[in-house]
């Protein structure tokens, strides 16, 4: 895999200074992204749940840093039906249980989530946490996400691979025209994470938090327009499968 140098900034999982480096970093397809992921979870036994929280972790995280000036920030986490939504909720827990105000809003029925995305919906629903359940970016959702000191987009992660048709399309176009600022959850919703195409309507992020390694389309074609501030967060993927993957 080739190196490129670039200036990212480095997340940690728990609290701590974030610092800014210049260094060689590898750049990683979706393919190759996946393929982590899948050695991580089968081969060495890393839950997929672990791996989930920390990802979360780390976009509370961000959101807070970004707001800590504000009294009580508002946050607006609108989630898709895949494993990012799963991010964005245990993003929301965690933000909810720092004292933000969040809005959580899931782009379909919470019955369709699958598997971890669907463990953390049921702990939300336990606890109380509405999340609403859209089908269009409507009166009160553009409502929240005018209001939101920070939009987090949840809805696609890097599996995308087909053009984003509506409620999809509408509600990121109303994000990128109502939201003041928007991190998005591991990769724009709407890029492609290997050759840096749109499909059709893309987020537009401030900020990037993206887990384990960089894609390479953040780099490449229409990739660098949308990503915004990028972060590299460590979700806890082995060190050893980062430097062997290809």
């Amino acid at each position: 895999m080739r190196q490129k140098t670039v200036t990212v900034k480095s997340a940690p999982l728990w609290r701590g200074g974030q610092v800014l480096i210049v260094m060689p970093v590898r750049v990683t397809t979706v393919r190759q992204i996946q393929k982590l992921d899948k050695i991580a979870i089968e081969k060495y036994g890393v839950p997929s749940l672990a791996l989930m929280e920390n990802a979360g972790r780390s976009i509370a995280y961000e959101v807070l840093k970004q707001v800590k000036k504000i009294k009580r920030p508002r946050i607006c986490i609108i989630c898709g039906l895949g494993h990012n939504a799963g991010d964005g909720l245990v993003a929301a827990r965690h933000l909810i249980n720092a004292g933000a105000k969040v809005n959580i809003f899931l782009i379909g029925k919470g019955s369709h989530l699958r598997r971890d995305a669907a463990v953390n919906y049921q702990i939300l629903k336990r606890l109380k946490y509405p999340v609403k359940e859209i089908r269009k970016a409507d009166g009160s959702v553009l409502k929240d996400i005018t209001r939101a000191d920070i939009t987090v987009d949840a809805i696609f992660g890097v599996g995308l691979n087909r053009d984003i048709l509506d409620p999809f399309r509408g509600i990121i176009e109303a994000v990128n025209r109502k939201a003041q600022k928007v991190i998005a959850v591991d990769i724009p919703s709407g890029l492609d994470g290997t050759t840096g195409k749109i499909y059709g309507t893309c987020i537009k992020a401030d900020t990037t938090v993206t887990f384990s390694l960089i894609k390479k389309g953040f780099l490449i074609a229409q990739g660098p327009k949308y990503v915004g501030k990028l972060i590299v967060a460590d979700i806890g993927i082995p060190m050893v499968l980062k430097r062997e993957i290809s």
